[in-house]
């Protein structure tokens, strides 16, 4: 049977910790940034953990 292949879109943008969990940056932080209010990227700012629905699919693509 053939190694499972990581894919390399997901493994560019999601971490794993040191715990397990899964970590990436925060969706809507590209651009149009005078439209958001000072609040709203403060807290799209910097990574935050991926939801308990998404963690399965994405260690999948992972490998993990």
């Amino acid at each position: 049977m053939p190694k499972n292949k990581t894919h390399k879109g997901a493994a560019k943008r999601i971490r794993v910790t040191g715990t397990g969990k899964l970590v990436g940056e925060h969706q809507n932080n590209q651009h149009k940034f005078e439209a958001k209010s000072s609040s709203r990227k403060r807290r799209i700012s910097g990574t935050g953990v991926l939801s308990k629905a998404d963690t399965p699919r994405m260690k999948k693509l992972l490998g993990l």
